[in-house]
């Protein structure tokens, strides 16, 4: 364990450290895109965050290879290596999409080329555990096939969440925490040497994370652009194809008996690894919602807009930071409740915490629709927020702007006259710009459907 955790706190300190440093580059060459329709920052920011991120990863996979445990694993398997490799490719695509904005296509095709150098390098699934089946081996192409499907869902999964500030560094960052229990868990408590490289690659995730959320937290200083999201997509990925078709279910002896009881008893055990989703369900959905809408309004799958689930809970009322805040707290429900029932699925406890923290999740997710009103004659006396009509939206005026009353009068029709209208882009390089984040006026979001 202190060999992972040494491995986690040499790439966090690595990216911590280079992000800065990145950011300058960032300005320097120009990496700072106009503001988009869709987008809920005010100024532009520089992206190739992912570049910290990559060296992080670099540094993590050096380190490990020169410790005394895990160097072993560096000589046992490939994996590692596997992994750099493909990182690598997607990192370089996604440094060039965050400068010259690449097609969608060809991003596409990248990350279906990235993930068949792992496989070609011996990162594939060789077997899936199915209940009542067994362990069913998977023919070589077979296994391709579905280790590049998962490889690009999670990817662009991650990708499409990333749309607030620390919002994918911080959701995969607890998939990642939960993936690294189960994962050391398997290797450790079972001595399944086949879960080393996953229970790596989870720490190694989790410090690429840690060490770029203090730049990337509202208000963000720098984004980490497609290099980074595409990147710790792939990581995260690479982790749950290593473990799901690589550890042998009789090999954890936890039933003796057929092999097809052994995968029918241990099915609790295998509810987080059998696909990466379990972990990522809110940005998988967020995909699938993503790729329903659009088809149905008969645009691409890849035209963007502003009906992603965070842009909704914003619509709905909330800040900036409750709003991530928010999809934080499912993902770690759903990533942490799956870890839970895995080592005691017998347990009515584990299922009555989940239903009641699921209960407050939708309380603190529909507040704001039950905001209270105070009446006329108290309205001087309560937070703009409380007021009724004109009143209530006072809130996204400046205190600067004057009195309260006078921003009552303002908080109107400025954001309503800024929605009707286009948005005025920021250039890049103008006085002032620092790279923070602001969320504007609520109003601002009632066009879900504006393309880009």
């Amino acid at each position: 364990m202190r060999e992972y955790l040494l491995t986690l706190c040499i790439t966090a300190a690595v990216t911590y450290l280079l992000t800065g440093p990145v950011r300058k580059f960032a300005i320097v060459a120009g990496a700072m895109p106009e503001i988009r329709a869709r987008d809920v920052h005010r100024e532009p920011t520089p992206r190739l965050g992912g570049i910290a991120m990559f060296f992080g990863l670099c540094a993590g996979l050096l380190v490990a290879d020169h410790l005394t445990n895990l160097s072993t694993l560096f000589e046992r398997s490939n994996e590692p290596r596997a992994l750099l490799s493909g990182a690598a490719l997607i990192w370089l695509i996604g440094v060039l999409d965050d400068k010259f904005e690449i097609d969608a296509l060809i991003k596409l095709g990248g990350q279906m080329i990235a993930a068949g150098v792992m496989v070609m390098q011996g990162l594939t699934i060789l077997w899936l555990p199915i209940p009542g089946v067994g362990s069913v081996a998977l023919t070589q192409w077979q296994g391709t096939l579905l280790t590049v499907a998962l490889v690009v869902i999670t990817i662009n999964a991650v990708n499409f969440v990333d749309g607030l500030d620390g919002l994918a560094a911080g959701m995969v960052c607890i998939a990642a925490a939960a993936f690294f229990l189960y994962a050391y868990r398997i290797w450790y408590s079972y001595g399944i040497e086949a879960a080393a490289p996953a229970t790596l690659f989870a720490a190694i995730l989790m410090g690429m994370c840690l060490g770029f959320l203090p730049h990337n937290m509202h208000p963000a200083r720098i984004f980490m652009g497609d290099s980074g999201s595409m990147l710790i997509g792939l990581v995260l990925a690479a982790g749950a194809i290593s473990v799901t078709g690589q550890v042998d279910p009789d090999a954890l002896k936890l039933f003796a008996g057929s092999e097809k009881e052994a995968v029918h008893q241990t099915v609790p055990v295998y509810i987080p690894l059998l696909l990466p989703l379990t972990i990522i369900a809110v940005p998988a959905a967020d995909l699938i919602l993503a790729i329903v809408r659009r088809t149905w309004r008969g645009q691409s799958p890849f035209a963007a807009d502003r009906g992603h689930l965070h842009h909704r809970l914003l619509e709905i009322g909330h800040s900036h930071s409750r709003a991530v805040l928010i999809m934080y707290f499912w993902s770690a429900l759903i990533a942490f409740g799956a870890l839970a029932y895995s080592v005691n699925s017998a347990s009515m406890w584990i299922v009555l915490s989940v239903v009641i923290l699921s209960t407050i999740g939708l309380v603190l997710l529909l507040l704001p629709r039950f905001t209270p009103r105070a009446p006329r004659w108290a309205e001087a006396f309560v937070p703009p927020r409380y007021r009724r009509g004109r009143a209530s939206e006072a809130d996204v005026v400046p205190e600067t702007a004057g009195t309260a009353a006078e921003a009552g009068a303002q908080g109107v029709e400025g954001p309503r006259e800024a929605a009707a209208g286009d948005r005025t882009p920021v250039a890049a390089g103008v006085s002032g710009v620092n790279g923070a984040s602001a969320v504007g006026p609520r109003a601002r979001l009632a066009d879900r459907s504006r393309p880009r």
